[in-house]
């Protein structure tokens, strides 16, 4: 997809830096991804603040927009094809008519409140370049799933004035809101030092693991990736691991509930990303407290109990996270979700806890929740997709929200030649 990326911007005669575009309001033609469908156009811009972004236009096009929040956060400068890979991931939705616009953010790393605003900056440049559409939806995947919800409680316009967004869909979000979503990771941290000590190494300066790792630190994904290989032998067979490994990958994972699969990548998140979120993002102060949990599951949980690191949160660290990335529920239009059931990235269970939030601001006729019977996080069946965003037109088209239990059989109908149907009954 990189490679795609990097043709589009090429044969369009972009750089790759900020100084790219001069007008920020004046678009440059770049090629699509094939998947969008012959005779889309793309466009590509950066806006006032430094965010990219890429509009998609369908030679079918129903007047309908699609603003789309990506996941991440990305943790490096952005790069003006990286909307790409997004359009990409949805193209189905562009196949069927709809314009799509997605924002790179205008900067790497942590910022809900950032990026719900970079997200809306590009719906008003859509409006601004080819008016304003019957409607208009804001979509948000994985960590986008919890900017666009705070885009739909910051953005969404009113009644009197016009509605922004006249739907919401978000799609296997983290939608707990920032200070429930990231305790696991800093659990992980604590389990995995435990058994391994090498992150941070005995010959290495110390450092509270809520931190992720120092700012000064020198240390790259691919060093990260060879201790935890070194500790737990995960990049290799289970028959070519030594007993002391797979015992600690084995404890590692049974305490904290990550899959074999993800540890490297939650490692990852819970290193880098944590570095930006408490040092760059919250003025060093920790958001997490791990003293009174009770680690489970090891092969010897009294030892791991009384060994691991334990730290309490600053108050003030969870006020300024809760602040950027925390949900009031306070939503207004029709808002749907839909989640894999074995998302291995972001669990489904935060869906209770967003359908919690909602209800305790007295919001639930606005919230529709579906499951799909899927275990990849990042794409979905592409008629899940379809099934999901016809059913949020309908429910604005009716003023009905949908029933849940109808999802698999409207599937089945109308959008089963986009995939297979693997929504659950609830």
């Amino acid at each position: 997809m990189k490679q795609l990326a990097a043709a589009a911007f090429a044969i369009a005669g972009l750089a790759f830096g900020p100084e790219a575009l001069a007008d920020p309001l004046e678009p440059r033609p770049i090629e699509c991804p094939a998947s969008a469908g012959q005779g889309t156009r793309c466009v590509s811009g950066q806006d006032a603040n430094g965010a990219w972004f890429v509009a998609a236009i369908p030679p079918n096009w129903n007047r309908r927009l699609i603003v789309h929040a990506h996941g991440g956060p990305r943790t490096g400068a952005p790069e003006p094809a990286e909307p790409l890979e997004d359009l990409d991931r949805f193209s189905v939705m562009v196949r069927h008519g709809y314009a799509w616009i997605g924002s790179s953010y205008r900067r790497g790393g942590y910022g809900v409140r950032m990026a719900a605003e970079d997200t809306d900056n590009s719906r008003q440049i859509f409006w601004s370049l080819y008016g304003r559409p019957e409607r208009t939806l804001l979509h948000g995947q994985s960590w986008g799933g919890n900017v666009a919800a705070k885009a739909s409680e910051l953005y969404i316009g009113d009644a009197a004035s016009g509605w922004n967004y006249d739907g919401v869909l978000i799609t296997n979000g983290v939608v707990s809101g920032g200070t429930r979503a990231y305790g696991f990771r800093a659990d992980l941290r604590a389990v995995y030092q435990y058994y391994c000590a090498n992150h941070p190494a005995p010959d290495e300066r110390a450092y509270p693991l809520w931190q992720g790792l120092p700012l000064d630190s020198r240390m790259t994904r691919a060093e990260l990736r060879r201790r935890i290989e070194t500790c737990t032998g995960v990049d290799r067979p289970a028959a070519g691991r030594t007993p002391a490994q797979a015992a600690r990958l084995r404890d590692i994972l049974a305490v904290t509930g990550v899959a074999e699969a993800q540890l490297v990548s939650h490692m990852t998140w819970a290193t880098f990303l944590f570095q930006d979120m408490v040092l760059r993002r919250l003025d060093g102060r920790n958001p997490f407290d791990n003293r009174t949990t009770v680690y489970r599951g090891s092969a010897d949980d009294a030892a791991l109990n009384a060994g691991v690191q334990r730290f309490a949160a600053d108050p003030q660290g969870v006020a300024l996270l809760a602040h950027d990335a925390d949900l009031t529920g306070q939503i207004v239009r029709p808002t749907l979700t839909v989640h894999a059931l074995r998302d291995p990235t972001v669990s489904v269970d935060l869906e209770a806890l967003y359908a919690g939030t909602v209800s305790a601001a007295g919001r639930s006729e606005w919230l529709v929740q579906t499951v799909t019977d899927e275990s990849d996080h990042s794409r979905l069946s592409d008629a899940s997709y379809m099934t999901v965003l016809d059913a949020l037109e309908t429910w604005i088209d009716r003023g009905v929200p949908p029933d849940p239990a109808g999802f698999q059989a409207r599937c089945q109908a109308i959008w089963s030649g986009q995939g297979p149907c693997l929504f659950i009954a609830p």
